[in-house]
C-alpha cells in the first residue's frame, strides 16, 4: 500500500490558490490575440529566459515526474540518459538547425518540410505529430496526473479525474494561445523546480543522507553506461537510439519547438535552448535519484509508477504536500497546455489554411480554439486506455521509436545534403511506414524477433535514410531555389564565425554550448 496520509486544509488551500492564480494569469495574458502570429507564436517576441523555462515546463510533465522516479526505482538511473542527452541534442539544434528554422518564418515544423521537399511531407508529418500529441503527449500526461489524484480521491473514477484536469488546463489555452501558455509556463517551471527540490531533500534525509544511499544501493543501479545485456538502456542504444529520439523530441516536435519559433531573434532562440539544456542537468538530483533512494525506504511497492506519489504523500508534512502537489499540477498543466496549443497550430496552419487560403486573422484564431477543444475531448477519451500498456515510460518510448524514424531521416539528411528531393522524401515516408508497421508486428505482436526499442529507431532510420538517398539520386533534382536557405553549408559556418568573433564571450552561443557540453560530460563521467 502507498502510505498516503491525505492532505490537510492548508494543502488544499495552496492547491486552490495555485489553480485560481495560474488560470487567472493565463486569462489575463489572453486579452491580446488579434492576429494569427500573436495567437500561435506570441508575436515572435519571446526572450531567452522565458523560452528556456517554458521548454523545461513543457518537457517535465506529470508523465516525466512519475516515469523518471519509477524507472530509477525499477531499473536504475540509466533513465537519466534521456535527460542529459537533451543538452547535447540542443547544442546540435542551436548550431545546425535553429538559424534556418527561424529564418524561414514558418509557423510549424511540418511547414519547414514542405519548403524543403513537398506538401506530402508536410501533411504526413503534421498528421503524425497530431496523432502523437494525442496518444503520447496529452493522453499520457492526463493519465499520469490522474494516477496521483486517484490516491487523493480513491472513490472517484479515473475518467472523471481526467476530465477535470483537461478542462483546467484548456481554459486559458483556448482563450489566449501560445502567449498565455508560454508565460504561465515560466511560473510553473519555477514552482516545479522548487517542489522537486523539496521532495529530493526530504527523501535523502529520510534515507540517511547521500552517502548512505550511494553505499546501500546496488552500484549497477547508479550507473549511466550500461552493458549490452541491460534491459533498459544498453550502451549501443545510448549511442544510437537515444540521440535519435532526443532529436525528434527537442528539434522537430511542434509542442517543444513552437517556443523557439516564438523567439525575438536567433540569439534569444539559441540562448533559450541552451538555458533549457542547462536546466535538464539537475534533473538527475531532483527527479531521478530520489527514485533510487526510495528503494531503501519503500522496497516493496507493487508498481514503479507509484514511487513519486509515495514519496510525495509519505514524506512531506502539511503545507509542503500542498506545495508539492501544486508543483505536480504545474508540470501537468504546462504539458497539457503545450500540446493543446501545438495541436491547434498544426491543424489550423498545416491543414485549414492550406484548404482555405483566403481565411485569415480572427477566423483562423477561431479555428485554432475549436481544434484545441476537439483535441482536449479526444485526449480525455484515450487517456484511461494507457493503464493497459504497463509502465508509463515504456508506453512513451516504444510508440515514438516506431513512429518517428522517417521524419528524422527527412530532417537530418535534408539539412546537410542539398540533393535530397521530393521524390526521395515520398519514398522515405513509404519505407518508414511499411518498415515500421512490419517491425512492430514482428517484434511486439507475433514475437518472432526480439529487438530493443532503442535499436528499432536507428534500424528504421538507416532504412529510411538509405531510401531517401537512393531515390533522390535516381530521380531528377529539385530546383536549386527549393533548398536555398534551408541547408547547412561550410560557408554558413564561416560567416557565423566571422560574426561571433566580435561578440563578447558571454553572448557567443558556441562558447555557451561548449560550457554546457563540458558540464554534461562531467556528470556522465561521474556516474558512468
Amino acid at each position: 500500500m502507498v502510505p498516503v496520509a491525505g492532505m490537510a486544509w492548508v494543502d488544499y488551500a495552496i492547491v486552490a490558490l495555485y489553480l485560481i492564480g495560474i488560470v487567472s494569469l493565463g486569462l489575463y495574458l489572453a486579452r491580446r490575440h488579434s492576429s494569427t502570429e500573436d495567437f500561435f507564436l506570441a508575436s515572435r517576441g519571446t526572450t531567452w529566459p522565458v523560452i528556456g523555462l517554458a521548454l523545461l515546463a513543457s518537457n517535465i510533465s506529470s508523465t516525466t515526474l512519475i516515469g523518471l522516479a519509477g524507472a530509477a526505482y525499477g531499473t536504475g538511473i540509466s533513465v537519466y540518459n534521456y535527460e542529459w542527452m537533451a543538452a547535447a541534442v540542443l547544442v546540435f539544434f542551436c548550431v545546425f538547425f535553429l538559424p534556418f528554422l527561424l529564418r524561414s518564418k514558418v509557423y510549424t515544423l511540418p511547414e519547414f518540410l514542405e519548403r524543403r521537399y513537398s506538401g506530402l511531407a508536410r501533411s504526413y508529418f503534421s498528421g503524425l505529430t497530431l496523432f502523437l500529441n494525442l496518444v503520447v503527449d496529452t493522453a499520457s500526461a492526463l493519465y499520469g496526473g490522474a494516477l496521483l489524484f486517484k490516491l487523493l480521491l480513491p472513490g472517484v473514477p479515473l475518467w472523471q479525474i481526467v476530465i477535470v484536469l483537461a478542462v483546467s488546463a484548456g481554459i486559458y489555452t483556448i482563450a489566449g494561445g501560445l502567449r498565455a501558455v508560454i508565460y504561465t509556463e515560466t511560473i510553473q517551471a519555477v514552482l516545479l523546480l522548487t517542489a522537486s527540490a523539496i521532495i529530493a531533500v526530504r527523501t535523502f534525509l529520510k534515507a540517511g543522507g547521500w552517502d548512505a544511499v550511494m553505499g546501500a544501493v546496488d552500484p549497477a543501479k547508479l550507473s549511466l553506461i550500461r552493458p549490452l545485456s541491460d534491459a533498459a538502456v544498453p550502451w549501443p542504444g545510448l549511442l544510437t537510439g537515444v540521440p535519435l529520439l532526443g532529436f525528434y523530441f527537442w528539434c522537430t516536435n511542434q509542442f517543444m519547438v513552437q517556443r523557439v519559433l516564438s523567439a525575438k531573434d536567433e540569439n534569444h532562440g539559441r540562448w533559450g535552448s541552451l538555458f533549457a539544456g542547462a536546466l535538464k542537468l539537475p534533473v538527475l538530483f531532483l527527479m531521478v535519484l530520489p527514485g533510487t533512494a526510495a528503494i531503501l525506504l519503500y522496497p516493496n511497492l507493487k508498481s514503479p509508477d507509484l514511487v513519486f506519489p509515495t514519496l510525495l504523500f509519505g514524506l512531506l508534512p502539511a503545507g509542503l504536500v500542498g506545495l508539492a502537489v501544486a508543483g505536480f499540477m504545474s508540470a501537468l498543466m504546462s504539458s497539457i497546455a503545450s500540446t493543446f496549443n501545438s495541436a491547434s497550430t498544426l491543424f489550423t496552419m498545416d491543414f485549414v489554411r492550406r484548404w482555405k487560403p483566403e481565411m485569415q486573422g480572427a477566423a483562423l484564431v477561431r479555428v485554432g480554439r475549436m481544434a484545441t477543444l476537439v483535441m482536449a475531448v479526444a485526449a480525455m477519451a484515450w487517456a484511461p486506455q494507457i493503464e493497459h500498456f504497463g509502465s508509463l515510460w515504456q508506453y512513451l518510448q516504444v510508440i515514438i521509436a516506431y513512429a518517428v524514424p522517417p521524419v528524422m531521416a527527412l530532417y537530418l539528411v535534408g539539412i546537410f545534403w542539398r540533393r535530397a528531393n521530393a521524390a526521395g522524401a515520398a519514398a522515405c515516408i513509404a519505407a518508414g511506414v511499411l518498415g515500421g508497421a512490419a517491425l512492430f508486428v514482428a517484434n511486439t505482436v507475433l514475437d518472432v524477433v526480439s529487438i530493443h526499442f532503442l535499436y528499432v529507431a536507428p534500424l528504421l532510420f538507416v532504412l529510411c535514410a538509405a531510401v531517401l538517398v537512393v531515390v533522390s539520386l535516381a530521380t531528377a533534382p529539385d530546383a536549386a531555389e527549393k533548398s536555398a536557405g534551408l541547408v547547412w553549408t561550410p560557408a554558413f559556418f564561416r560567416e557565423e564565425s566571422a560574426r561571433l568573433a566580435h561578440e563578447p564571450f558571454w553572448r557567443n552561443y558556441r562558447v555557451l554550448a561548449g560550457l554546457l557540453l563540458a558540464a554534461t560530460a562531467a556528470i556522465v563521467y561521474t556516474f558512468r
